[in-house]
């Protein structure tokens, strides 16, 4: 009995293996202007839509991220990319302001929280699985990291502000996960 009451114990404890992150220089993000740090762990997760052109391969969605990092801090003088991660159609996360670095993503969020972008257009559809799986999966590395509270509490961009991101139909997806509104 006690044996198995350790296997047991052992499965409860293994934790989401984390999705592949691309590096800031791994993807030639332009230096940061400035730096806020942010006290982790956070009580929220933001999701958010790029609302551009979709991207599917590491090279393409590096040229996606590329350009959010210009708009953001060339038209809207931002400090950097606004978002902490930004994750691609190709599976792939890609490194914005990270786990630690106060964001410029949702007014009123973005000192304690996480802001999740996911590249391409979401009116009209969902995320492929490969994305969906690893924001879900992104979301779990930062609670077992302890960047992310256990008990965060998920929330769309237009929570925040009057905006249609993260898009309608991806809206309604993320409000059937679990932690939405909690």
């Amino acid at each position: 009995m006690l044996s198995f009451f350790i296997v047991i114990l052992a499965f409860s404890t293994v934790k989401a293996e984390c999705p592949t992150i691309v590096s800031r220089t791994e993807w030639g993000a332009r230096a940061p202007i400035s730096t806020n740090p942010m006290a982790n762990p956070v009580p929220y997760v933001v999701i958010h839509h790029g609302a551009s052109v979709p991207c599917n391969t590491k090279s393409s969605c590096i040229s996606v991220v590329k350009g959010y990092q210009n708009l953001h801090m060339d038209t809207n003088k931002w400090d950097d990319i606004g978002y902490s991660f930004i994750v691609g159609e190709d599976s792939n996360v890609y490194e914005g302001r990270g786990w630690s670095r106060t964001g410029a993503h949702a007014p009123g969020f973005n000192s304690n929280s996480i802001g999740i972008c996911v590249i391409g257009d979401f009116t009209s559809r969902n995320p492929n699985s490969l994305a969906i799986e690893a924001v879900k999966n992104l979301i779990q590395c930062g609670v077992d990291l302890g960047k992310i509270k256990p008990t965060y509490s998920l929330r769309g961009h237009r929570d925040s502000s009057a905006t249609a991101c993260p898009g309608d139909t991806f809206y309604a997806l993320i409000k059937t996960w679990p932690r939405y509104g909690a």
